[in-house]
């Protein structure tokens, strides 16, 4: 990466890598705004890489806030707001994973807003329902924008008698997926981990088609 882009709504400068050091800890000017890349949190609209590089081992400290949101660019994780990311190479991407000592049963919530996958340390107990949402204050529908899509992942140890995803809601209402092969499981695979694979696809306000599949993993 031989420079900063010029990624800021109406910026018009770069910053040559020369100018900065190890952590990012300077000042530009981007556009008519001072962006603090150190500790400094200024707001700066949208946010938009193109034909950026980001290589692992790259240390981002400090804040930027993107509209009315703080983006932690350290070890903070914070809702970005609107970030487009054009004809970018990331190395080194890691997806967070819920770990839970839970057993499938009930109804099982998947938070968008915390990760996308969920990893269940003991057996199944039931046939379940997994319902998705942003979060326990959010809801799916305000957390993903109308034409987005969502992929998310549920990974379910079987013990002897095996148990499987019966329904899946939004928001609390029943939606019926789109089914792999195109026929809806009605068993788990014993002594196995049934790994379940939703996408999630947003077209109108509340109202979404879901693709999903059941994959036998022993």
């Amino acid at each position: 990466m031989a420079g900063v882009p010029n990624i800021f709504g109406n910026a018009t400068t770069s910053i040559p890598l020369t100018q900065l050091d190890a952590n990012f800890n300077t000042t530009a000017t981007l556009g008519n705004t001072a962006i603090g890349l150190g500790n400094t949190t200024t707001s700066v609209g949208n946010l938009t890489l193109t034909n950026v590089t980001i290589v692992s081992g790259t240390s981002l400290v400090g804040n930027v806030t993107i509209g009315n949101t703080t983006v932690g660019l350290g070890n903070t994780a914070t809702s970005i707001g609107n970030l487009a990311l054009n004809n970018a190479t990331i190395e080194n991407i890691q997806e967070p994973a819920n770990v839970v000592a839970f057993a499938a049963t009930g109804t099982i919530n998947m938070d968008i807003l915390s990760n996308v996958v969920m990893v269940l340390t003991s057996n199944a107990a039931a046939n379940w329902t997994v319902n998705f949402r942003g979060n326990s204050g959010t809801t799916f529908n305000n957390a993903v924008a109308v034409g987005n899509a969502i992929n998310t992942s549920m990974l379910v140890p079987q013990g002897a008698t095996a148990y499987y995803n019966s329904a899946v809601t939004i928001d609390g209402n029943s939606v019926t997926p789109k089914y792999q092969g195109g026929t809806a499981w009605t068993a788990g695979n014993a002594n196995a981990t049934d790994t379940y694979s939703y996408v999630v696809i947003k077209t109108a306000a509340n109202v979404y088609t879901v693709l999903t599949s059941q994959t036998k993993f022993a």
